[in-house]
């Protein structure tokens, strides 16, 4: 973990299969069912957090260190059709303990589709899937 320092960059890039438009968000909403066959805000909110995972594996101890998702600040400006390529562009701007803030963006060739913020925190797997575990466990 002591590899993570502001500056490390990272880009990736995906094609945007059928199954990642909006009515595959929710597959039983039938609200998403006749929306615009779009790539999905929720997918697109995966993607850049796979990018921003990328970025930080070579410097974990992974898998014993992972991180997951605290906040999220992200537009989604444009509307991008299945076959097109995503291109998102991540920079880790801010390094506090466990905590990591990143810069990022994503385009689709065309337009801009997502800028903004994203935060992860680096955990130790094994304990926090112990305490996510015992939510649901009999006190």
């Amino acid at each position: 973990m002591d590899e993570l320092k502001p500056g490390l960059e990272h880009t990736f890039r995906f094609r945007v299969p059928e199954s990642k438009i909006v009515a595959a968000l929710y597959p039983e909403s039938p609200e998403f069912a006749v929306m615009p066959p779009v790539f999905a805000t929720g997918f697109l909110v995966g993607l850049i957090e796979w990018t921003c995972v990328q970025a930080v594996v070579p410097c974990l101890d992974w898998p014993r260190e992972q991180t997951v998702g605290t906040h999220v600040d992200l537009s989604h400006a444009a509307a991008t059709p299945p076959g097109l390529e995503v291109t998102c562009r991540v920079r880790l701007t801010g390094v506090e303990g466990r905590r990591l803030r990143f810069e990022v963006a994503a385009d689709d060739g065309y337009d801009v589709i997502s800028t903004g913020t994203h935060e992860r925190a680096v955990i130790d797997t094994a304990r926090f899937t112990g305490r996510a575990r015992s939510k649901g466990a009999p006190a």
